[in-house]
């Protein structure tokens, strides 16, 4: 469908629209809390100098930045989904620039905050925290605060480096300049014989034709145009490396890596030993892509090849009503309060917004704010993975929908490093419901590869980029360049080691982290890879009867009120051994052997 036959916003048929207005009724109703939220701010400063006079004192002003924090979200989370809606809509661009704009403004405002806290003597304090009823709400804030106390400077310096987050954006929206609106890659000929552009929407179908041909010169068009600007992309990259290296060393951390984690209590260990039980089973993987060779007939797998579908000629289609329903069966498993709950949400409660219209955001999410109720974006098409796309955000949905009914705003919002757990829980209960349902051999053959894919390219692809960033900033912090050969020769190698010895690594794919844009957002990727570890041993936990069940909800209850190893530990998922990660890349083993076995 061209962007023409789209509907307008206007248009839109509004029983599939999500309830934006249950967030603000009127966009003037936005405005007076905008004004309101800036006259708060700027008085918030008369606290500076006090929170050490008394536990009350320091009750009422944390009760003030988080009210402050709550209204901020509020306004920003509903202009930018209103936004979203409509991106050519120049009435919501300003709103949300603005709310953006207020967002920076309050974190400059907050910044003597946690150096006030932390000048308060820590024996006072835990004293403080013992008798005052009032700060119960505030521990584990107040226990991250002081888990940074050597890490915390004095309120002017925490300030100036707060003040300084918006250049240290700067490697980050350069490349997204260059990446998203600067770059022009070549136009090939497609599967028909049509000139086609390549484009950064296009690649991946373009990836997945049937036609080697035209994989093989989209994928060569657009490593070979990141190559023409190998020198600005190892720039900026290498600024965004710098970048993470002087925030660390200046809230005095040994390294990059180290100031990441730090946030979530998650020790290096951690990561280190999930790149250690992945590389431990790759053989899976090489088994995978030699299954993958022989499938599409050719002597040799090239990087080119490792998108198309191997399972051709079939296809498992819902409409957006149907797959509501397999949905709810296949997360049946979570109980009945869960989905009586989730279908409200989709079927009256305004959670969704369902089908594409002209501009809209593309792809799909779940965002809200606390006092309200979640969303989710989609742009439907009634297709397997758009199917499992419903699932996913529905997970996102309820964990938000659950951590907001049972804790504070400052409890509720949880990390990254949990974020994808509800979610890829619900994906991988809705594919074990479809395995036990479809009979059909070839049915279950795309299934299965779909299942292969998601852990190939959540686990494996996630744990290879970590890997990279790992040995980027050893590499800066060692005072060695990050110039394109250095950059380009790393990659090269990893993916050599990743795919094995029966997948051809070339000079192409040896530009690949020119264009990954998580790597301007250092240390996360590995938080996808054990997310989806996590979700797995939860979706067996769930699956395995009631206790299991509940211990999975009350994780979900808890939020972000705890660290994020602690909750999972108490839910029964302990990322601090290896164990949560083998298990999930020997179930991918045991998939790859049940593929080649029905491929056969």
């Amino acid at each position: 469908m061209n962007a023409q036959a789209l509907p307008t916003r206007a248009q839109a048929d509004k029983e599939f629209c999500w309830h934006l207005e249950d967030i603000f009724a009127t966009d003037a109703a936005w405005e007076d809390d905008y004004r309101q939220t800036q006259t708060r701010m700027q008085a918030f400063a008369q606290h500076k100098g006090t929170l050490g006079q008394s536990p009350g004192h320091l009750q009422a002003v944390l009760d003030e930045m988080t009210q402050l924090l709550w209204q901020s979200e509020r306004l920003y989370v509903y202009a930018r989904m209103r936004r979203d809606e409509d991106n050519a809509n120049a009435f919501y661009q300003a709103l949300a620039d603005r709310a953006a704009s207020l967002s920076v403004a309050l974190g400059g405002e907050l910044a003597f905050v946690e150096p006030e806290i932390l000048s308060i003597d820590a024996d006072v304090l835990a004293a403080w925290q013992r008798g005052a009823e009032g700060l119960a709400p505030y521990r584990y804030y107040l226990d991250t605060v002081a888990r940074r106390r050597a890490h915390t400077l004095d309120a002017q310096q925490e300030r100036l480096l707060a003040m300084a987050g918006e250049l240290g954006e700067a490697p980050h929206t350069i490349f997204s300049m260059l990446n998203d609106a600067d770059l022009t890659f070549p136009t090939i000929l497609g599967e028909d014989g049509q000139p086609v552009q390549i484009t950064h929407g296009r690649y991946i179908p373009l990836m997945e034709s049937r036609d080697r041909r035209v994989r093989q010169a989209a994928y060569e068009g657009l490593y070979a145009t990141f190559a023409s600007f190998r020198n600005t992309l190892a720039a900026a990259y290498a600024a965004s490396v710098k970048k993470d290296i002087f925030f660390a060393r200046t809230h005095n951390f040994p390294s990059a890596l180290q100031a990441s984690l730090e946030d979530d209590a998650v020790p290096v260990a951690v990561y280190d030993a999930l790149i250690d039980a992945v590389r431990d089973r790759l053989p899976a993987l090489y088994r995978y892509m030699d299954i993958r060779r022989r499938a599409l007939g050719v002597d040799e797998l090239r990087l080119y090849d490792i998108y198309t579908p191997i399972v051709q000629d079939v296809d498992v289609r819902y409409t957006y009503a149907q797959a509501q329903d397999v949905v709810r069966r296949g997360l049946s498993a979570l109980g009945q309060d869960y989905i009586d709950t989730m279908m409200h949400g989709i079927r009256q409660g305004g959670w969704v917004d369902v089908y594409e219209n002209q501009n809209k955001t593309s792809g799909a999410y779940s965002w809200g704010v606390w006092g309200t109720h979640p969303y989710v974006l989609l742009n439907w098409n009634d297709t397997l993975d758009n199917t499992f796309t419903l699932a996913h955000e529905l997970g996102h949905a309820m964990h938000t929908h659950l951590a907001d009914s049972s804790q504070t705003f400052l409890n509720s919002q949880y990390p990254l490093i949990l974020a994808e757990v509800a979610s890829t829980t619900n994906e991988i209960l809705l594919a074990n419901h479809l395995l036990r349902t479809l009979t059909d051999k070839r049915q279950r053959l795309l299934l299965l590869n779909y299942m292969l894919e998601q852990i190939r390219t959540t686990v494996i692809r996630q744990t290879m980029f970590a890997e990279f960033e790992k040995k980027t900033h050893a590499l800066a912090e060692d005072g060695q360049a990050l110039t394109p050969e250095s950059l380009s020769a790393l990659y090269r190698q990893l993916v050599e080691d990743y795919f094995g010895p029966g997948v051809v690594a070339d000079d192409h794919i040896a530009m690949e982290w020119a264009r990954i844009p998580h790597f301007y957002r250092a240390f996360y990727v590995y938080k996808y890879a054990v997310g989806f570890s996590a979700a797995l041993a939860f979706a067996d936990m769930v699956q395995s009867g009631a206790d299991g069940r509940e211990r999975y909800l009350d994780f979900l209850r808890s939020g972000g009120s705890d660290y994020p190893l602690e909750l999972l530990k108490k839910a029964g998922v302990d990322l601090s051994q290896p164990d949560t990660v083998a298990h999930c890349l020997d179930y991918f083993a045991r998939l790859v052997e049940e593929f080649e076995s029905l491929m056969d």
